[in-house]
């Protein structure tokens, strides 16, 4: 009888069941420890093939005017995205797919076919919610839907170049949308879910990150203003054939811009066929010569001085005067070959003015041009802002004495130009600029003596009410001051001017009572009827100031006695208010 051969090695048979023992024992550790004890190993795994983070957008900030007006709000919006891999097996569905889309079907599908290898493309963005579930309700394997913002802009070109507006991916690109994009943009969430190998959803598990909505930002534009603004600015383009415009209102009390408006202007809506010129708010970006309206600011410089007063007068005749091989020329004839201050300012008188810089120095019209704000930064922080140029010498030599004190060799902006002759309006004390509601009053500073800025106000009155005067800036029922300004433009590549190409000017503020809106009107190369700022400018400053007192509900300073109460006024004929 045979004995089994395990039974003549005991011990290697007693070697091999160990062995098994000693695997069977391990894997049932390795099974316990991924289990038990170490089961974020497996989970983690696990979760690395199916568990996804899915993007929550934050809802942008809310932009309002001062009132409360929407200018700018986000509306839900559906993107379609697709799968392009996935949707190679159901190339029967793509034809429904475009007509849904509104897409040509060949372009379609030749766009899927060459990226067929891809797992993520856009197939349109910006759907309303109802397009974008219309076009999810046909099931074609491999086509997705997210959710986003849109931006929408109530006002449209009426608020374009103050608001700006919004790329496809919600970040601010001009504007207020884009200098505040930080504070509006929020902070977007994450949602945690499942998906398949296929990634198809399989559920959704939790929020692990809300949305942060970005905050609201009231601006300290009026809207009501705006429209105003915007249609008086648009009727003069057209009735003077210009080319562009500008106009801003500032409270002069509190530093707030309550309408800024530029022609030619854009829909933020609809932006197809935007031109790059459209996008200029010109109000901030265009710098140029303030030509007469400087000169509210040189006859200040002067009466702080102490070397001049009102009734102080210069000769004028014979409305020339050599400087070197320059000469400077009045542009209409005064009324008189000798002309107090305020006579100058009425009859725009550059030699007059010369005259008076001459005597003060350029220095000092240049410092206080500086501290009114022409050349400087108006830390509003707009992008794009410039900033102008308001040169200073050495040695102050008479040609260039002379054309700054009339507004030529120191350029501007209208945002500028209106923060300069608000100091004048408020009796002489400066508010910062600001586009944001304020609720508090500013800290502002005394940039002239009180007396000076209100012996200005007086004679800026007369400059409008004189028989003389620019009546075309008139404002029924108040009395209102302010200066127009005709400036040569100049040549683009080449030194010197263009020829017949002027911008037309008027810088103003009302009620003459208590001074509190300040108002600038820039025109363009005006083509029709002249190009003077008294004939041009003055009557857009006259509608829009009308129109803003009574908006604003400001108590008439200039009512006529009971008894002319119906007398129908009389326009002195020897007025021309057309001089600049």
């Amino acid at each position: 009888m045979m004995k089994l051969e395990g039974a003549l090695f005991p011990w290697r048979f007693r070697v091999v069941l160990g062995l098994l023992g000693i695997m069977v024992a391990a894997i049932a550790w390795r099974i316990i420890d991924l289990q038990v004890v170490d089961r974020a190993f497996l989970k983690g795994q696990g979760d690395a093939r199916s568990v996804r983070h899915i993007p929550i957008p934050a809802h942008r900030g809310l932009i309002t005017d001062r009132n409360g007006e929407p200018l700018a709000v986000s509306t839900p919006v559906t993107t379609l995205w697709a799968n392009a891999k996935e949707m190679q097996t159901a190339k029967e569905k793509w034809p429904a797919l475009a007509a849904a889309l509104g897409q040509d079907p060949k372009a379609l599908a030749e766009r899927l076919e060459a990226q067929a290898n891809k797992e993520f493309i856009y197939l349109v963005r910006g759907l309303t919610p109802e397009q974008g579930q219309a076009v999810l309700d046909l099931k074609v394997p491999g086509v997705y839907g997210i959710e986003e913002f849109r931006r929408f802009y109530p006002a449209g070109e009426v608020t374009a170049h103050m608001v700006g507006f919004t790329d496809i991916d919600d970040h601010g690109r001009e504007g207020v949308e884009l200098a505040y994009d930080e504070w509006l943009a929020g902070v977007p969430g994450k949602r945690q879910v499942i998906k398949d190998r296929r990634g198809r959803l399989i559920k959704d598990v939790q929020v692990t990150k809300n949305a942060k909505a970005g905050k609201p930002l009231a601006l300290s534009i009026d809207l009501r203003l705006q429209y105003l603004a915007n249609r008086e600015l648009r009727n003069a383009i057209i009735e003077n054939g210009a080319k562009a415009g500008s106009l801003v209102i500032m409270d002069v009390k509190t530093g707030e811009i309550l309408a800024m408006v530029n022609q030619p202007t854009y829909n933020p809506n609809n932006r197809r066929n935007l031109q790059p010129a459209m996008m200029r708010n010109r109000a901030m970006i265009d710098v140029f010569e303030p030509g007469s309206t400087m000169k509210a600011i040189s006859m200040a410089a002067a009466i702080e001085t102490g070397r001049w007063k009102p009734t102080d007068t210069v000769e004028v005749y014979p409305g020339s005067l050599q400087i070197g091989k320059y000469t400077i020329k009045d542009v209409s004839k005064s009324e008189g070959p000798v002309l107090d201050l305020a006579g100058i300012l009425i009859n725009s008188s550059n030699v007059g003015m010369s005259k008076i810089a001459f005597d003060i120095g350029g220095e000092t019209i240049f410092r206080l041009a500086q501290k009114v704000g022409l050349g400087q930064d108006t830390g509003l922080g707009f992008p794009g802002e410039r900033v102008g140029n308001l040169p200073n010498y050495r040695d102050w030599r008479k040609a260039e004495t002379a054309t700054l004190s009339y507004g030529y060799g120191v350029s501007v902006t209208a945002i500028q130009l209106v923060h300069a002759f608000s100091a004048l309006a408020n009796n002489g004390r400066l508010a910062p600029l600001t586009l944001i509601k304020t609720d508090k009053a500013p800290q502002t500073t005394q940039v002239l003596p009180e007396a000076v800025a209100k012996t200005m106000q007086t004679m800026l009155q007369q400059v409008i009410e004189a028989p003389r005067g620019v009546f075309r800036a008139q404002v029924p029922a108040y009395h209102v001051g302010g200066k127009s300004g005709t400036a040569r433009k100049t040549s683009v590549g080449t030194k010197g001017y263009a020829e017949n190409s002027y911008r037309s000017l008027f810088a103003g503020f009302g009620p003459m009572s208590d001074p509190r809106y300040a108002i600038v009107v820039v025109i363009d190369e005006p083509t029709k009827a002249g190009y003077f700022g008294g004939l041009v400018s003055a009557p857009v400053f006259s509608r829009v100031m009308s129109g803003t007192l009574r908006l604003m509900n400001i108590t008439p300073d200039n009512l006529p006695p009971t008894q002319q109460a119906n007398a129908t006024p009389v326009v002195p004929l020897k007025a021309n208010g057309g001089r600049g």
